[in-house]
C-alpha cells in the first residue's frame, strides 16, 4: 500500500475515530463484469452495482515488493448464488481481466475505491457441496506478461493479421534468396560507367 496513492476518501477516512473499509472484486466475463463486494447488500457506486457477499468472499494477503516480480493473489468465494457458480461453470475465464479494490465509507464523501491488485484470472476450483459451493480462483499478477515469448515475423502473413491490407514485407520472401552481383560486373562499359561515376574515372 506504500507505493501507490489512495483515494480521497480513504485518505480522509482513515483519520475517523471508526474505520470503515471493504473490499470489492470485479471480474470481467465474456457476457459481462461480475462485481462483488464484503458488504451484506447491493452497494450501488459510481452507477455500477456490486452484489453483497458479507464473510463469504475471502481475499488473500497482496504482496508488494521493490523488485520486478509476479505475484499472484486468490479469492475464495462460498455461498454463491446458483447463478453466479453457473457462471463460473460455463464461462471461458482463463486470461480474462480481474481487479481487487479497497473500499472506504466516509461520513461526508461517497465510497470509493483504490485498486490494489489487477491481473487475469488463471485456475479456478469448484467444491460442490449438497447445500452450497465454494469457488477458489487465483489471479495472475499482469507481470507475467513479462515471462510470456513474444513471437513475431517478419512476413507477409503475420503483418497482415495484426494490420490487415498492411503490405509492408511483401517483397521479403523474394529476396531473401535473391543473388546481388558485388564488384566488379564483368561488362566493361559498365565498370567504366561505375567508377567514372563514383571514383571520378579512376580504374
Amino acid at each position: 500500500m506504500g507505493t501507490r496513492d489512495l483515494s480521497t476518501v480513504a485518505d480522509v477516512s482513515i483519520d475517523d475515530e471508526v474505520v470503515k473499509p471493504f473490499f470489492a472484486v470485479e471480474m470481467l466475463f465474456d457476457s459481462g463484469a461480475l462485481r462483488l463486494w464484503t458488504g451484506t447488500y447491493q452497494l450501488d457506486l459510481a452507477s455500477v452495482a456490486w452484489t453483497g457477499t458479507g464473510a463469504l468472499l475471502g481475499i488473500s494477503a497482496i504482496e508488494e515488493t521493490a523488485e520486478i516480480a509476479v505475484r499472484g493473489a486468490t479469492l475464495t468465494m462460498s455461498g454463491l448464488p446458483e447463478e453466479i457458480v453457473a457462471l463460473a461453470l460455463q464461462e471461458p475465464y482463463q486470461g480474462r481481466a480481474c481487479s481487487i479494490y479497497l473500499g472506504m465509507f466516509a461520513e461526508v464523501y461517497s465510497p470509493d475505491l483504490t485498486e490494489l491488485f489487477s491481473g487475469y484470472m488463471d485456475e479456478m476450483n469448484i467444491d460442490e457441496g449438497d447445500e452450497s459451493s465454494a469457488i477458489e480462483l487465483k489471479i495472475e499478477n499482469k507481470l507475467v506478461d513479462l515471462e510470456r515469448p513474444r513471437v513475431m515475423r517478419y512476413t507477409t502473413a503475420y503483418q497482415e493479421s495484426r494490420h490487415p491490407g498492411d503490405k509492408f514485407f511483401s517483397h521479403v520472401e523474394d529476396i531473401q534468396d535473391k543473388v546481388i552481383p558485388w564488384g566488379t560486373s564483368g561488362n566493361s562499359q559498365l565498370d567504366a560507367a561505375f567508377y567514372n561515376t563514383f571514383f571520378g574515372g579512376v580504374l
